[in-house]
């Protein structure tokens, strides 16, 4: 197991790595969708008391071959491999997502984006297949201490809320549509269906590029958000989606908060079924208070999950994959990600060593 961090757009540069390398972080899980778009760097936009992710870039040149190779050669540099990208431009996929007009043409340029990363060595392309997206979480005070945090307790109005024409995944691709009306509701068997036709397209090519795609679970794992039916909101859906399109490229990334908030969520069973089966291409290592629909995210050792009997459950099949905090409480100092995220590997890094001398 190899201890590692995920890094936003607007983390990628010298001083990011350096503050990875030196908290004893051997790879790097990269987000190359500029989320929060020229945001500072310790805090989140919000609209309405909601994350808004912003605006997807259209045609963006970082997912072109020549920038991913300059990228993982600057991760290199400082010591660090370059593990995963976490999901693919909304703007390069809605209809994707959404099953409109231009579905093919966005799934050759999704096969061409895992062609140029396989051929750049990166291995794991990380993937959320998801209308409605991250919604539902309001900043608080509610991490021990009183840290700055992500919560969930939401009314029945903002879960309904319609999601404008012109947006998916809480992003923004064509400000034009956003006064034209409402994306129609979508099924669970619509997802499913609309899942399956984009995997059986473009895993052919993620085998032969050597890449493998790692689906997130929904957070907020309810059964809609927004009038959109949710993929993976119970564990067993893992199961049903690498039965889906059977492929050595066909993984998960396993999101240990997200399992945890799951109604029947136990996240022990979950990293035994999957671990087993080698199908967990890296982990999400955080930790939560309670289940859909109130929970809490909290510091890695104050939640419900038993992080270190989780990790030996990952131990005992042998994982050699990547563990990342992926997000934290903020701290209340001068610096209150780099806190929050130091902190998380600290204790992520003492009990990985304590669980390998075992």
């Amino acid at each position: 197991m190899r201890l590692g961090i995920g890094l936003y757009r607007h983390m990628l540069h010298t001083d990011y790595y350096r503050f990875a390398k030196q908290a004893g972080c051997e790879a790097v899980v990269v987000h190359l969708v500029n989320y929060y778009g020229d945001i500072d760097d310790e805090g989140l936009p919000s609209t309405d008391g909601q994350r808004n992710y912003g605006v997807a870039r259209l045609n963006d040149p970082i997912w072109e071959y020549e920038n991913l190779v300059k990228l993982k050669e600057e991760l290199n540099q400082e010591g660090l491999e370059f593990a995963a990208i976490e999901n693919f431009n909304p703007s390069d996929w809605y209809d994707v997502l959404l099953a409109g007009p231009k579905r093919e043409e966005q799934i050759e340029q999704i096969k061409q984006i895992i062609r140029n990363v396989g051929r750049a060595g990166i291995p794991v392309i990380g993937y959320n297949f998801s209308i409605a997206g991250v919604w539902g979480h309001i900043q608080k005070p509610s991490a021990r201490g009183g840290a700055l945090t992500s919560t969930f307790h939401p009314d029945s109005n903002e879960l309904n809320h319609p999601i404008p024409l012109g947006q998916v995944w809480n992003m923004t691709y064509d400000a034009s549509l956003l006064d034209k009306g409402y994306l129609s509701p979508t099924s669970e068997q619509e997802i499913w269906d609309r899942l399956a036709y984009f995997l059986e397209r473009v895993l052919p090519v993620a085998e032969e590029a050597g890449v493998k795609l790692a689906l997130h679970p929904d957070d907020p794992p309810m059964p809609q958000i927004r009038q959109h039916a949710r993929l993976v909101n119970e564990p067993d859906k893992y199961q049903k989606m690498i039965d889906l399109v059977p492929s050595q490229s066909n993984s998960i990334e396993f999101c240990m908060g997200s399992i945890q908030e799951m109604v029947s969520g136990d996240v022990y069973e979950a990293i035994d079924q999957y671990a087993s089966q080698d199908k967990i291409s890296y982990v999400h290592f955080r930790n939560v208070k309670g289940k859909v629909p109130h929970y809490t995210e909290v510091f890695v050792d104050e939640g419900d999950i038993d992080m270190l009997k989780a990790l030996r459950v990952l131990k005992k099949h042998q994982f050699t994959g990547v563990l990342i905090p992926d997000h934290t409480p903020l701290m209340t100092c001068d610096a209150p990600w780099h806190a929050g995220m130091a902190y998380a590997l600290g204790y992520m890094r003492a009990i990985m060593r304590q669980v390998e001398q075992e």
